[in-house]
């Protein structure tokens, strides 16, 4: 009994404990000035961590988009990428506000997997010579606890509408016929990939074929493979956006920030971009990715 209570107790300092630092990281994090004051400026949106949503990005992007003082766009990724859907949307919504003002990509440290496919929606792909990028492919995870389960005595008991409806259970082993399923979902995704990395860069299919192994590449490599346009920092890629939009080359360019999103709790639990987030905390990460992570 007094064993049961103390599990209980510490998974509840956990739960509770986790939700405060969560809601702490997300909704009141030290903005960087607003600059909207300052006129003929580069719009700045940073790709940070993870991807599990584009709701946020996709909305910076389009106020940026319509905002005339906002000449060009700097994207700043430092992701190894993420869900497949976040990663296709983002990239589409980037190649779609090009077409209205320049938008450079600019590769911190790591921009692979899904962080690459959202650069090759720019204009121009900026990375440092260090820069791990690349990785382009897709992964799928399950867990098999099946042995666990077994020596806890836990029995799943499933009652499905058809044979594949529980695909990826993690209390027993994979059918060859789910594996063979799943490979050709893989193969698909893969081929998306591959797409729009021959269109963006430019690239015969066959040559980003044979890049596309999921392997990565450093900023120098990735460049000398025709996967982006040129080695630089950030002020680099500023530079570059401001050049871009005609402005006066003799004068630093004026970044300018997205304005800071009012959180609240209900925002949180509703919205997709808190949805995502949360279910990234408690585990239940999209398991369809373009993703680089050393330690799969």
């Amino acid at each position: 009994m007094f064993f049961g209570l103390l599990v209980l107790g510490v998974i509840s300092i956990l739960f509770w404990g986790g939700i405060t630092f969560f809601i702490s990281s997300i909704g009141f994090q030290k903005e960087k000035p607003d600059l909207f004051g300052a006129k003929n400026g580069i719009g700045v949106i940073e790709l940070k961590g993870i991807l599990v949503s584009s709701e946020e990005t996709i909305a910076d992007l389009t106020e940026f988009r319509d905002d005339d003082s906002i000449k060009a766009i700097v994207v700043r990724i430092d992701s190894p990428g993420g869900a497949v859907g976040a990663s296709q949307e983002i990239f589409a919504e980037i190649k779609r506000t090009d077409e209205v003002k320049p938008v450079i990509a600019s590769m911190a440290s790591v921009a692979a997997s899904g962080g690459y496919y959202a650069a090759l929606g720019a204009r121009r792909i900026m990375a440092n010579p260090g820069t791990l990028t690349g990785s382009i492919g897709v992964i799928l995870k399950f867990a098999n606890l099946e042995e666990i389960f077994d020596k806890i005595g836990y029995k799943s008991e499933v009652i499905k509408s058809g044979r594949l409806k529980d695909i990826g259970s993690a209390s027993r082993d994979m059918t060859q016929e789910e594996k063979d399923l799943l490979q050709a979902l893989i193969d698909n995704v893969h081929s998306q990939f591959i797409k729009d990395v021959s269109s963006g860069r430019k690239l015969p299919v066959e040559d980003v074929v044979r890049l596309a192994d999921g392997r990565i590449y450093s900023g120098e490599q990735a460049l000398q493979l025709g996967l982006l346009d040129s080695l630089g920092n950030f002020t680099d890629a500023a530079n570059l956006a401001a050049k871009l939009a005609g402005l006066d080359p003799t004068k630093t360019p004026s970044l300018i920030y997205p304005r800071q999103r009012n959180f609240s709790l209900y925002s949180l639990l509703t919205g997709e971009e808190g949805q995502a987030k949360l279910a990234g905390l408690f585990g239940h990460y999209p398991a369809l990715v373009y993703e680089w992570n050393m330690f799969h």
